[in-house]
């Protein structure tokens, strides 16, 4: 499975920002797929992930009412809609894909809110 994220940028602070990450390969074996961000000296961290089956989300408290998950199974894509941007927000955003056996990663896409 590969995974292309894209969508990040600078924004100010209460904006929004939406992250697309592609998917490729062998994605039927996948059953979540999510969003990680890694802050520079902080651990990655979840921030959303959504099952595949069911469509189940799940969000870490700091972004509940501001971020919201989705996938398009036809495109094979994942999205993240980030509104009410903070400060805070700022990391390098990953997309994730997890299979019975293994753990997929993109590139990470850079994401800057401005105070």
């Amino acid at each position: 499975v590969q995974l292309v994220e894209s969508g990040g940028g600078l924004v100010q602070a209460g904006g929004s920002l939406r992250l697309s990450c592609a998917a490729s390969g062998s994605t039927f074996s996948i059953n979540v797929m999510g969003w990680y961000r890694q802050a520079p000296g902080k651990q990655r961290e979840l921030v959303a992930n959504i099952i595949s089956r069911g469509g189940s989300t799940n969000y870490a408290d700091s972004v509940k009412g501001r971020f919201t998950i989705s996938r398009d199974n036809a495109k094979n894509t994942l999205y993240l809609e980030m509104d009410s941007l903070k400060p805070e927000d700022t990391a390098v955003y990953y997309c994730n894909a997890e299979s019975l056996w293994q753990q997929y990663w993109g590139q990470g896409t850079q994401v800057t809110v401005s105070s």
